[in-house]
């Protein structure tokens, strides 16, 4: 009976996490970038009543007897899926069709390098590129600051990150500088840490790996960059919703498991009377 109730209190819990996760999703509904979550369960270690017997000439075999001790969350993953397209007309506004992160830096001479898929950039009062937060975009190949001439009044940005000054009489002409885009080979063990940032783990990049390298657009399997454009979130509201309902039912019948085996409890207990 006891197995009963801790089983209903290891579903409460899980499906709790679960409602806290969907709760977030929704919550980011419009967060530039934002990349939804989903959590996946898995049951907990089964005790075994009876071990399985192999068969004989005289008798088949028995299969084991084995109870279920409850749920535990497996996983809460990170749904990578690509956001909507909004178009703003802004050149400072950037978006990846494809793999690949944005890298930003929160200094000149700072080591820690930071990943975002929020490409809502402007240019600050030293017309140097940076995000809503005024950490400075990373350029591709040698992961330098960008930051354009006074000379530069109009620009474009092209598909492949180049940076191109724009004349008086439309003419184009490249400027020795890219937006960088960073490659991860696996999005999921990338860590958020707010702020639409996520920091590399060995899980992310592999064991060993300690420098992020910033690369260029539509090379190494990166994606291109659209310019005049931003990545909305991810996030499917009539899923969610959907989401919602079942884990609040979930909750309510694992509720319902404890309220059960507490009545059953209490007829034992009478049995003195």
């Amino acid at each position: 009976m006891l197995r009963s109730l801790y089983s209903g209190i290891s579903g409460m819990r899980g499906f709790q996490t679960k409602l806290d996760v969907i709760g977030n999703n929704i919550a980011n509904v419009n967060t530039i970038g934002f990349k939804a979550s989903r959590v996946m369960f898995k049951d907990i270690l089964s005790q075994s009543v009876a071990g399985a017997t192999s068969p004989t000439a005289e008798t088949g075999g028995v299969n084991a007897k084995q109870i279920g001790l409850g749920v535990s969350i497996g996983a809460i993953d990170t749904v990578h899926s690509p956001g909507s397209a909004m178009t703003t007309g802004e050149p400072t506004d950037l978006r990846i069709d494809g793999d690949g992160f944005f890298a930003v830096t929160s200094g000149a001479d700072s080591e820690t390098t930071y990943l975002t898929r929020a490409g809502n950039f402007t240019l600050d009062a030293n017309r140097r590129l940076v995000n809503s937060d005024g950490m400075f975009v990373l350029a591709a190949d040698d992961g330098g600051i960008i930051q354009l001439d006074e000379e530069v009044t109009s620009f474009a940005i092209g598909n492949d990150g180049s940076i191109m000054s724009i004349d008086v009489d439309g003419n184009a002409t490249p400027l020795d500088v890219k937006v960088g885009v960073v490659s991860v080979p696996n999005p999921n063990g990338l860590e958020k840490i707010g702020g639409n940032l996520y920091r590399g783990t060995p899980t992310a990049f592999g064991e060993g790996v300690t420098e992020i390298t910033v690369g260029s657009a539509i090379t190494g399997g990166n994606g291109s960059i659209i310019s005049g454009q931003l990545e909305m979130s991810n996030v499917d509201l009539t899923s969610e919703f959907t989401e919602m309902i079942v884990a609040q039912r979930g909750f309510q019948a694992n509720s319902r498991i404890i309220t059960t085996s507490d009545s059953i409890l209490e007829e034992i207990v009478n049995l003195k009377r």
